[in-house]
């Protein structure tokens, strides 16, 4: 029997790189990975819906499950997950030392729904006590001027956001000083290029970073794999078949990064990164599936919900295909 040809527009992480090679197959599907930039990728899916499958921001997708059709369905498979402290960048001369110097600052993103300033907003909110409706945001290209949303906006009248201006930069911006400060997932070019500029709120971000994580045992999730849902809708096995293929992949990953008889990765200290990351997090520190993330996806959606972008407060059963939500066992 045939196959069901499906595209797969996901980036080259080497954690599904055993799915853009060939080498593991999803049961019953003759899988083309397209490896394109996650920007482009999140354009053409929420635009036009041009691919099968794709990864996709996680709040771009929490977004879309408020339009009258819902066009996708995601599996709990998390191939981008991020520790956002460091992606806070301010001016230098806007006197922000701390968090709660935010407050009533003129703050930059690219796209008020993007995940990573979801994340920042939220847990400068709920650990900072920087309010979410104290700051204007101004949204638009953080390297190149015309970016707007992917996805129309309808935020309560306490949420500032508007527009930066047609020829205008994020980055530039914030060096010059005309905003002061920027959440964003990116690392502004002016942060290398105006270091004396350009700052991170948290200098010691790894530090602070792991404190949040022992805290909350959180490892933010940025983007998930969605299925086109007709595609899902005529072929409902397609959902297990790819989630079992995304783990076996990522397993092969794991192995990898502890390999010791040559280093498959340019880090000089590799291992010692890799144990010590498994004593803070344990083994599965990048934990695909939903129990395990039940507790962060339940964050994420609150802080969703708080900040204007959920019309009402999401559970994360509702996110998935029920086929995903748990475990085959013998």
């Amino acid at each position: 029997m045939a196959k069901l040809r499906l595209n797969l527009a996901c980036w080259n992480y080497d954690r599904t790189r055993a799915l853009a090679d060939g080498s593991v197959q999803p049961d019953g599907i003759d899988l083309n990975y397209l490896d394109l930039p996650v920007e482009e990728t999140f354009f053409r899916m929420l635009r036009y819906r041009e691919f099968e499958v794709a990864e996709l921001s996680l709040s771009s997708y929490t977004v879309s499950l408020f339009a009258e059709q819902r066009r996708f369905i995601a599996i709990p498979v998390f191939p981008s997950r991020f520790f956002r402290h460091s992606c806070i960048y301010v001016n230098a001369d806007a006197n922000i030392r701390t968090p709660q110097d935010l407050i009533g600052k003129r703050i930059g993103t690219p796209e008020y729904q993007m995940t990573a300033p979801v994340w920042i907003r939220g847990i400068l909110s709920e650990h900072y006590g920087v309010p979410v409706d104290n700051v204007t945001y101004f949204t638009g290209g953080e390297e190149e001027p015309g970016r707007s949303e992917k996805i129309p906006l309808d935020l309560p009248p306490h949420i500032k956001v508007q527009p930066i201006g047609e020829t205008q930069t994020l980055s530039a911006m914030l060096a010059s000083g005309e905003i002061d400060a920027l959440y964003t997932a990116r690392m502004p070019s002016t942060f290398s290029l105006q270091r004396g500029a350009v700052q991170r709120l948290f200098a010691n971000y790894k530090e602070v970073e792991q404190e949040y994580y022992r805290k909350t045992r959180i490892f933010p999730i940025m983007h998930t794999v969605v299925i086109r849902r007709d595609v899902y809708e005529q072929n409902r096995w397609v959902a297990q078949s790819l989630y079992k293929a995304f783990v076996e992949a990522q397993r092969r990953t794991y192995e990898d990064l502890y390999m010791t008889a040559a280093l498959k990765a340019m880090l000089p200290w590799l291992t010692s990164h890799v144990e010590e990351t498994r004593a803070l997090m344990g083994g599965d520190f990048w934990a695909y599936g939903f129990e395990s993330n039940r507790a962060s996806l339940a964050t994420f959606l609150r802080y969703h919900h708080e900040q204007g972008l959920s019309k009402r407060l999401l559970e994360p059963e509702e996110l998935f295909a029920p086929e995903t939500m748990q475990s085959f066992k013998i």
